[in-house]
C-alpha cells in the first residue's frame, strides 16, 4: 500500500504545480515563461488529402524556437553554439583517417581488383558466373575501379606521394581492353571523370594542392580517358533517338541482346565528362553525342507538365517509366544541365535547367511556400506521374539528398535548408539513410545504405554557402555514425539494414571518391579548394574540375546539334538561374550563426519522420 500512497502524493503534487503555473501569468504578467511541449508521441501519418498536404503538421509555426520565446531550447543548445577550431581540426583528421583506412585496406587486400570486400578482406571484380548480376557488373569492369576513383581525393587531402604512386600504378597496370560489359553511365562518371580530374590536377601550373606533378608525364591519363571513351561510343550508334544504349562491352561494343530501355539519368548525365574530354582533345565527337542525347531526352518531356519520366525506350522514345522525381533514374540529369552550363557556359544548358527547375517546383514540390516562414508542412519533393503531376507513391530515395546541394549552386539556399533538414532527420533516426524511405509510413521501404555521399555533399555545400556551424554538427554526426555502424575489419561496409545495423560485404568506390572527400572538405577550412583562388566544380561522382576559360572555348559551335548561332557565351561569374521561393540574399545576416532552420520547424520535421 505504501507505493500507492506515494503515487497518489506525486499525482497531487503535479496537479498543484500545474495549477500554480496556470496562475503565474495572471500574477506576474511581465514574466516570460516557455512551455515544454507535451510528451512527444509520434503522430500517425494519414493518406494525403486532395491538394498539396502530405502529412498532419507536427508543430504549428510560432512555437518554441520561433524567435519570440524565452530561453534556449534543445535545438539551440545542441546546434546553435560556436564550433571550436580544435574540434574541427580533430574531425578533419578523423575524416582523413577514415579515407586512409579504406584506401589502405583496398590496396593491401583488394588491388588490382575493382572493389574491396571489407568483411572478408579480399577483392571483388565482375561476376563472370552470372552476367545478369547488374548490381555488380554494371560497375565493375576489371580495371582497378577503386584506385582510379580515389585519385583526386588523394590530391585534395594533400597526399602528393601517394597520389603520384597511384597515378603511376594506373598508368602501368590498368587497361580497358577487357571483355567486360559495363554501364556507360558508371564507367563515365567513376572512371572517365576521375582520369580527367587527375590529369587536370597534374597539369595545373599553379599546383594548389602541393606538388602533384608526375615526372616525365606525357598526358597518359588523358590518353587513357580517350581510349575508354572511344570504347563507350558504340552505345550511341544504331539508336533511332540518339539516346545511348545503357551498356557496352569494352572489347566488342553493344551486346547483341542489349536492353533498349535506359534511365534518364544514365543517358543524360554524360555531358560534363564527355565535354571536358572533347575540349581537352579538340575533338567534338564526344561532346556531340552526349549533347545529342540530352536534347533527345529533353524533346520527350510532357507537353502538359514539362516533366520527364525515369525510363525510356531508346528506339521508340516511348516512356516505359512514367515516374518523375529527383532520385534514382532522374537525379544527375538535372544536376548536369546546370553543371554543364557552369563549366562550358552554353546558354541553352541554363535555359533547359531553368525550365526543368520551374516544372519541378510546380509539380513535385509540396508543403509551405517558404522554408522558414508561415504555416503548413515543410517543403518536400515527391514522385509524380510525368503526364499528370499526380502523386505516384509515398517514398523518396537517398539519392534525392543531392538536391539541396544543387539548389545551393543556383542560390535557392532557403529551400535547400528545409529539404536538407528532412534528410538529416532521417539520418538522426537511423544513423544512416535507407535507400528508400516511406514518409507516410515513417519507415524504410528499402533498408540498406551503401555508404552514399549525397547528404554529406549537400551538408558541405550548405556550409560553404551559409558558414553556419549547424552543418559542422551535422557532419560530425555523420562521421560518428559511419565509424560506429559501418567500420569493418578491413574498411567500411554497406549497411544491409539501417535499423538492425547488419552489414554487407561491399565498399563501393564512391565512399572514397565522394563520402570521405566531402567530409574532409567540410572540416578543412584552409584547403586549397577554398583558399587557392581557383574556381572548382565537383562532378556527380565528386571529382574536382577547375572552372576556367579553356573549357569555355570550342571550335565546333557550328556542328553541335541544334546550336543557335545567336546564343551568347556566358562568363563564369554570370550565372543567373531562376530562383523561386528564395535566394542567397534572403538568409539574413543575423541568422548566419543561429540555426539555419527555426527550431519549431526542426521539431516539426523530426516528428514527421518519427524521430520524436
Amino acid at each position: 500500500m505504501q507505493w500507492r500512497s506515494l503515487l497518489l502524493g506525486l499525482l497531487l503534487l503535479r496537479l498543484g504545480l500545474q495549477a500554480l503555473l496556470a496562475l503565474l501569468p495572471a500574477l506576474a504578467p511581465g514574466l516570460c515563461l516557455r512551455r515544454r511541449p507535451p510528451f512527444p508521441f509520434p503522430f500517425p501519418p494519414r493518406a494525403p488529402a486532395p491538394g498539396r498536404a502530405l502529412w498532419v503538421p507536427a508543430a504549428l509555426p510560432g512555437g518554441e524556437g520561433a524567435g519570440g520565446g524565452g530561453g534556449e531550447d534543445e535545438y539551440e543548445a545542441r546546434y546553435g553554439r560556436a564550433f571550436p577550431p580544435q574540434l574541427r581540426a580533430r574531425l578533419r583528421d578523423a575524416a582523413r583517417r577514415m579515407f586512409a583506412f579504406g584506401y589502405d585496406s583496398y590496396m593491401r587486400h583488394a588491388f588490382p581488383s575493382d572493389e574491396l570486400d571489407p568483411l572478408h578482406c579480399c577483392g571483388r571484380g565482375p561476376d563472370r558466373d552470372d552476367p545478369t548480376n547488374l548490381n555488380i557488373n554494371d560497375v565493375l569492369g576489371n580495371y582497378s575501379l577503386t584506385l582510379i576513383d580515389a585519385l583526386d581525393t588523394l590530391a585534395v587531402m594533400g597526399n602528393s606521394s601517394e597520389f603520384q604512386k597511384a597515378v603511376k600504378l594506373v598508368i602501368d597496370t590498368v587497361s580497358f581492353d577487357k571483355d567486360s560489359t559495363v554501364q556507360v553511365f558508371e564507367a563515365t562518371i567513376r572512371v572517365l571523370g576521375s582520369l580527367l580530374s587527375a590529369h587536370i590536377i597534374i597539369t595545373d601550373t599553379k599546383q594548389p594542392f602541393g606538388d602533384m606533378t608526375i615526372k616525365d608525364y606525357d598526358n597518359e591519363l588523358l590518353h587513357m580517358a580517350h581510349d575508354l571513351a572511344v570504347r563507350l561510343l558504340p552505345a550511341f550508334e544504331n539508336t533511332k533517338t540518339g539516346i545511348p544504349y545503357p551498356r557496352v562491352n569494352l572489347k566488342r561494343g553493344v551486346p547483341p541482346d542489349s536492353n533498349n530501355e535506359t534511365c534518364t539519368a544514365g543517358a543524360g548525365s554524360l555531358l560534363v565528362e564527355f565535354g571536358i574530354l572533347s575540349r581537352l582533345l579538340g575533338d567534338s565527337t564526344f561532346e556531340w553525342v552526349a549533347r545529342r542525347a540530352v536534347k533527345a531526352l529533353w524533346s520527350l518531356r510532357s507537353n502538359n507538365t514539362g516533366l520527364l519520366g525515369n525510363v525510356v525506350n531508346i528506339q521508340t522514345g516511348h516512356w516505359v517509366g512514367k515516374q518523375s522525381g529527383l532520385g534514382a533514374g532522374s537525379d544527375s540529369f538535372y544536376e548536369y544541365l546546370l553543371k554543364s552550363y557552369i563549366l562550358f557556359g552554353e546558354q541553352e544548358d541554363l535555359e533547359m535547367f531553368n525550365d526543368a527547375y520551374r516544372n519541378i517546383q510546380n509539380h513535385l514540390r509540396r508543403g509551405r511556400e517558404a522554408c522558414n516562414e508561415g504555416e503548413g508542412d515543410p517543403p518536400l519533393y515527391v514522385n509524380v506521374n510525368m503526364f499528370t503531376g499526380q502523386l505516384m507513391n509515398t517514398w523518396i530515395d537517398s539519392l534525392q539528398a543531392f538536391f539541396p546541394g544543387l539548389q545551393v549552386l543556383i542560390g535557392d539556399v532557403e529551400d535547400a535548408i528545409c529539404l536538407h533538414a528532412f534528410y538529416y532527420a532521417i539520418w538522426k533516426r537511423y544513423g544512416a539513410l535507407p535507400e528508400r524511405y516511406n514518409w507516410q509510413l515513417q519507415a524504410p521501404d528499402v533498408p540498406f545504405y551503401p555508404l552514399r555521399p549525397e547528404l554529406v555533399e549537400s551538408t558541405y555545400l550548405l556550409y560553404q554557402a551559409t558558414k553556419n556551424p549547424f552543418y559542422l554538427h551535422v557532419g560530425m554526426d555523420i562521421l560518428h555514425s559511419l565509424e560506429n555502424y559501418t567500420k569493418a575489419k578491413c574498411g567500411y561496409a554497406t549497411l544491409h539494414h539501417v535499423v538492425e545495423k547488419t552489414k554487407e560485404d561491399r565498399m563501393e568506390s564512391f565512399f572514397l571518391s565522394e563520402t570521405c572527400k566531402y567530409l574532409y572538405l567540410l572540416f578543412d577550412e584552409d584547403n586549397p579548394v577554398h583558399k587557392s583562388g581557383n574556381k572548382y566544380m565537383f562532378t556527380t561522382e565528386g571529382h574536382i574540375v577547375s572552372v576556367d576559360e579553356r573549357f569555355r572555348n570550342s571550335l565546333w559551335q557550328d556542328i553541335l546539334p541544334g546550336e543557335d548561332d545567336r546564343a551568347e557565351k556566358v562568363k563564369p561569374n554570370e550565372l543567373k538561374a531562376v530562383n523561386f521561393s528564395s535566394n542567397c540574399n534572403r538568409v539574413p545576416d543575423e541568422r548566419r550563426y543561429l540555426l539555419p532552420l527555426k527550431s519549431n520547424y526542426m521539431r516539426q520535421i523530426d516528428r514527421m519522420v518519427g524521430l520524436i
